[in-house]
């Protein structure tokens, strides 16, 4: 039986938690653990792709798909089975059609409507048939045509590619932490449309860290009572974001080793010398597989 002492200490563990539970109970816009919606925060390969300079012509391009090659899924805490929610995302498409309006703050990339094209051509049709049922026939502009398609995928989702961890305990108190790293590529090239070539190719990776931090101390209430206390906090870098991360990198990579080899140009040759040194010092060892 638990003597007075001990029922006190877990009185007053318990307050916080009532607490929370009240103020959710008393509504959802009060609840302490909601949080507001937000735009997605900007990743570090942001900034560098945003302020490329911008290119002598825009290059109109078109995005059909670029799908999760890698057949993974969500790993499990339990080594018995896997979930069926994949282990990336099965947005690349749409994460890589908005990237392209962020190159160069929009001047390098005329993205042109393939992903919903039945969608779209059926809304054109719909457009025409009621102008010509009102007797007001309307012949609506051409479609606007691709000159490069963007192709490739998530081609790799390496989990525990490196895991490791640390503790020590005293006398009952102490603590441990572990973490792991997982690694996700991404494949894009370039593709002309009129001869079908591949005009450029690069792949990126970007690396995934999850940590786990737990303490652990006890204390002895009375001489028959233990008091013992866990914490711990777990922190994941989400996959969604590495991956947009990933695929920023390769847009930037895509332009640079065009700009290299003749393909494209900056409106400002001057600018080509200075952004390919740079590119090559800093991301060069990590396309060819160094991370």
């Amino acid at each position: 039986m638990l003597n007075e002492g001990f029922a006190r200490l877990l009185a007053i563990a318990a307050i916080p938690v009532m607490i929370a539970g009240c103020q959710t109970m008393a509504g959802a816009d009060k609840d302490i653990l909601a949080a507001p919606a937000k735009l997605e925060a900007p990743t570090k390969t942001t900034g560098v792709l945003q302020k490329l300079p911008p290119p002598a012509r825009q290059l109109e391009v078109a995005v059909y798909e670029f799908p999760d090659q890698t057949g993974q899924h969500k790993p499990s805490g339990d080594k018995h089975y896997a979930e069926f929610s994949r282990a990336v995302t099965q947005g690349g498409a749409d994460i890589l059609i908005d990237v392209l309006r962020e190159a160069g703050g929009g001047t390098w990339f005329d993205v042109v409507e393939r992903r919903r094209l039945p969608s779209l051509l059926q809304e054109r049709e719909i457009i025409e048939v009621m102008h010509k049922a009102a007797g007001k026939p309307l012949k609506i502009q051409s479609l606007r045509v691709a000159g490069l398609l963007l192709e490739g995928g998530i081609v790799g989702y390496d989990t525990n590619e490196t895991t490791g961890g640390l503790g020590a305990r005293l006398l009952g108190i102490g603590g441990h932490t572990q973490f792991r790293r997982d690694v996700v590529t991404v494949a894009l090239r370039a593709v002309s449309v009129q001869t079908g070539r591949v005009l450029a190719s690069v792949t990126t990776t970007k690396t995934i860290y999850s940590a786990l931090l737990q303490g652990t101390t006890f204390k002895f209430v009375a001489v028959d009572d233990l008091l013992e206390i866990d914490t711990g906090v777990t922190r994941n870098h989400p996959t969604t974001l590495a991956v947009r991360e990933a695929i920023q990198l390769a847009v930037y990579a895509l332009l640079l080793e065009g700009i290299e080899s003749g393909l494209w140009e900056f409106a400002d040759p001057a600018k080509k010398s200075e952004l390919l040194s740079s590119y090559v010092e800093d991301y060069r060892p990590q396309l060819s597989g160094l991370y």
